[in-house]
């Protein structure tokens, strides 16, 4: 364990013989330490979701995994999820058609993550920042002095898949919109009461964003964050093409020809156990315990074996970058008043010419 002051990790990377390192700590420490890992020598870098905070962060730690041949895998674990899994199954078996429109974001309700009582991780009071504990000592800032979609990988991680993102597709372009900000303003008075001193803060994260990208082959995307207000959680999934669609919110897919019923929603569940990825099929009992109902169990498991077996991960540098840049992108939107801006191309024309290599089987 090294501690003592918060650069003690660096002292850990002087150490010899380090094959990987994963990094778990608040987004604005993943670029240095992703960077400052591959130049010590680690060529396997697993980070949790963001991999920096400005469009130039995601250049830098491209350029650096490029420079020393170096893979940095983002641990997005949804991209795992069992439903997900099978949805992507039956998107590369043509049960959709070809792919038009795609849904996603991060809708959960994070006020009582944000704040908190100091002591306990969740709620108990309206503190944060300095005052607070746990997620709450260092995410609230960025609803404090951030505009933009803050969260996007958990819904653009498997879109990306089901698109063929850099394997021979990329996002071309965004635009976002953000809404007023009153939810967490509201949920300081509600249970701190207006004399908090909290309750004087401005808070400029919109209460819902909304993204859109267009893809290179044409298909549209629209992302939503929404953390801000009481709702229950869902990632708002949706994968619509030219024989059917599939949403997660009713737990409905629809086939035009083989559904029940014309115009009508099946239940999703026989068409997910018909077509279980075989990922889940295998490895089902080993992810009893793991985290997040087993996702957590595919996402260490991919970059474990990937280590083992001294192979690019399944999720690699470039994805990294695409996925976790619609943040900075969406802010510079909203901040030049909703414009489309251009989605940077990272992979600099690789997309064209790379090849699907995420769950092609079930090793991994």
């Amino acid at each position: 364990v090294f501690t003592g002051n918060p650069y003690a990790w660096k002292k850990m990377l002087e150490l010899k013989g380090i094959d990987a390192i994963i990094i778990a700590t608040p987004w604005e420490w993943h670029k240095e330490m992703i960077i400052s890992s591959i130049e010590s020598g680690i060529k396997y870098i697993g980070s949790e979701v963001m991999i920096g905070i400005t469009l130039q962060d995601h250049w830098d730690v491209v350029h650096t995994a490029e420079k020393n041949n170096a893979q940095v895998m983002m641990l997005e674990n949804v991209c795992y999820r069992r439903d997900v899994m099978a949805i992507l199954n039956m998107v590369r078996q043509g049960i959709f058609g070809e792919l038009v429109h795609l849904q996603g974001g991060y809708q959960h309700d994070l006020r009582e993550v944000k704040f908190n009582d100091g002591i306990k991780a969740y709620g108990g009071g309206v503190e944060f920042g300095e005052k607070g504990w746990s997620e709450a000592r260092w995410r609230t800032e960025h609803s404090v002095k951030r505009n933009g979609d803050l969260y996007p990988t958990h819904g653009i991680g498997p879109i990306a898949h089901y698109l063929d993102i850099h394997r021979g597709n990329r996002f071309v372009n965004l635009n976002s919109f953000s809404s007023k900000a009153r939810g967490l303003h509201n949920h300081i008075v509600n249970k701190g009461g207006e004399s908090h001193p909290n309750s004087k803060v401005t808070f400029k994260l919109g209460d819902v964003v909304t993204t859109h990208i267009k893809c290179a082959n044409g298909e549209t995307i629209l992302l939503q964050h929404d953390t801000n207000l009481p709702r229950p959680y869902s990632l708002g999934f949706r994968v619509q093409g030219t024989n059917g669609i599939w949403m997660d919110l009713n737990k409905g897919i629809y086939i035009e020809g083989k559904s029940a019923k014309s115009h009508e929603w099946d239940n999703q569940k026989d068409w997910l156990d018909k077509y279980d990825h075989p990922l889940w099929a295998r490895w089902s009992k080993e992810t009893q315990g793991a985290g997040h109902g087993g996702m957590d169990f595919f996402v260490i498991h991919s970059f474990i074996e990937s280590i083992k077996r001294k192979v690019p991960t399944p999720m690699d540098v470039y994805d990294a970058a695409a996925w976790s840049a619609i943040t900075p992108l969406s802010e510079q939107s909203i901040e030049l008043g909703n414009e489309t801006v251009e989605f940077p191309d990272f992979t600099g024309g690789k997309w064209m010419y790379r090849k699907p290599v995420f769950a092609l089987n079930d090793e991994y």
